[in-house]
């Protein structure tokens, strides 16, 4: 229970009619979800618009609105408050409805467009591996400290946020490691967070269904590092050509890291193997698990950030060493009869799929044949369907195009899509497979001693969603029970 004028601290208020002095029991922005006493935030969604609903908030027992426009019947006895930004009201509200938890540990931002889950989990991992009660808030899992909860998005609505970060206080965690995605920060539920460090990837071709060109994509991803307080470090890689950008106009203490340019934080890659990688950070050798030279900078990452928060060098390079590959980024089991290793990524962006297929392209001896299964998503950014099918088809020996997940969408339209980024020369390497399953089949029965499977796009997702349904789909688990069939 809240009092309603404690929780609208620092939201710009154009209007109120009623008591801002009522107790509150909850916020509320799902008018489904509302009950006695609660307050319900009215949000203009892609979808919905929360104003439609501000009548059966009221009936379901709201006993205040907070919206962008009051309705046109006022009903005695309920508080309304007039905000220019609705989603901007929520999340001061959410972080002063559960006492600012950020506020309470050092909370540190992840944002890119590839490497987010990787560095936020490994981060974790480190921490936890060093002795300290840690947070995660991740596309695959949240955790607070040992506690682990399903994740439903990149990055959660404020309420959720604030929620977990009140939890994590209260089991006494000190850092937490969160990934922001580009629709959190531009629908603000990053916003009255308390951050103690930011980190940049890199950034390349995604989310352009939902933002309106590429640069506007880059300037939301911007906006987190211009809002870090003068106490925080954003950390950027220089090696990507928006790195610098990200630093423009940031209050922040700026550090920099890279493979290729001058930098804070310096590697360069000794060894890449299937088995890991030999690197040079800064003039100390390090052995990791991690495969790649996208690896490398996550690594890079993780180990600057460790520093930037206090571990000591030479006990966060010894644990980075310990540490293995997150669930979904580039997972590989090896049949012991024909020796055909299978890797399953997330790679689902150009850029993602470029890196994964390049490292395996280094790595392997050229002998044998690299076999891709890739597909796209629907209802998602249609524009980088061709550059896939391009990248699959240019760095790979064999490629089946298949679903991911079709959502709304034909999957064999889809398909079409990506079949349209295939240059002439690389016809005779590709197949259609519609079917995600008979794919990997497919890919496994034509596999020879030694070649390579990569099954691209979905990684740690275990589902498969059609048409509003979700059913059970692990990419890693078929391909192991296929690979055991032809060790038979």
């Amino acid at each position: 229970m809240r009092v309603l004028k404690d929780i609208l601290y620092k939201v710009q208020i154009d209007a109120v009619v009623g008591n801002t002095s009522v107790t509150i029991n909850k916020l509320q922005f799902d008018s489904r979800k509302v009950e006695l006493n609660d307050a319900f935030v009215a949000i203009r969604g892609s979808i919905s618009d929360g104003h439609k609903f501000i009548e059966q908030a009221i009936n379901q027992g709201a006993l205040a609105v907070i919206c962008e426009e009051f309705p046109n019947e006022i009903v005695n006895g309920i508080t309304y408050i007039k905000v220019g930004n609705a989603q901007q009201a929520l999340a001061y509200m959410a972080a002063n409805y559960y006492d600012n938890p950020s506020e309470k540990l050092k909370l540190v931002g992840v944002t890119g467009t590839n490497g987010k889950t990787t560095i936020a989990t490994l981060l974790y991992n480190l921490f936890i591996k060093a002795g300290f009660k840690v947070g995660l808030l991740s596309t695959v899992k949240v955790m607070v400290a040992e506690n682990s909860y399903d994740a439903v998005r990149t990055t959660p609505d404020s309420i959720t946020i604030n929620r977990y970060l009140k939890q994590m206080n209260d089991e006494g965690v000190e850092f937490c490691f969160m990934e922001v995605s580009s629709h959190g920060i531009d629908q603000h539920r990053t916003t009255a967070l308390e951050f103690a460090g930011g980190i940049f990837t890199n950034l390349s071709h995604d989310h352009l269904d939902y933002h309106s060109s590429f640069a506007e994509y880059r300037d939301v991803k911007k906006r987190f590092f211009d809002e870090l307080p003068a106490s925080a470090f954003a950390l950027t890689n220089t090696d990507d050509k928006n790195g610098q950008v990200m630093l423009q106009n940031t209050k922040a203490q700026k550090y920099t890291y890279a493979l290729k340019s001058y930098a804070d934080y310096k590697a360069q890659i000794l060894e890449n193997s299937f088995t890991g990688l030999l690197l040079k950070v800064n003039d100390q050798e390090l052995w990791t698990r991690l495969i790649g030279s996208f690896n490398a900078y996550n690594v890079l990452a993780i180990y600057a950030t460790a520093e930037l928060l206090g571990l000591e060098n030479l006990e966060s390079l010894k644990i980075i060493s310990e540490l293995n590959s997150v669930s979904g980024r580039f997972q590989y089991i090896i049949s012991e009869k024909e020796k055909i290793t299978a890797i399953v990524d997330y790679a689902h962006t150009p850029d993602a799929l470029k890196n994964v297929l390049e490292t395996i392209n280094s790595i392997r001896t050229k002998n044998e044949e690299l076999i891709t299964v890739v597909g796209c998503g629907g209802d998602r950014d249609k524009t980088k369907r061709p550059k896939m099918g391009h990248i699959a088809s240019a760095l790979s020996t064999k490629v089946i195009f298949t679903s991911d997940n079709p959502r709304t969408e034909d999957p064999e339209k889809i398909i079409e899509d990506v079949e349209a980024g295939v240059e002439p020369q690389n016809y005779k390497k590709i197949m259609s497979v519609t079917n995600r399953k008979q794919a990997i089949k497919t890919a496994c029965q034509i596999a020879k001693e030694n070649d390579i499977i990569l099954i691209a796009g979905k990684g740690h997702e275990t589902y498969q969603e059609v048409n509003g349904e979700r059913k059970d789909f692990d990419d890693l688990k078929i391909v192991t029970e296929f690979l055991k069939h032809l060790n038979k």
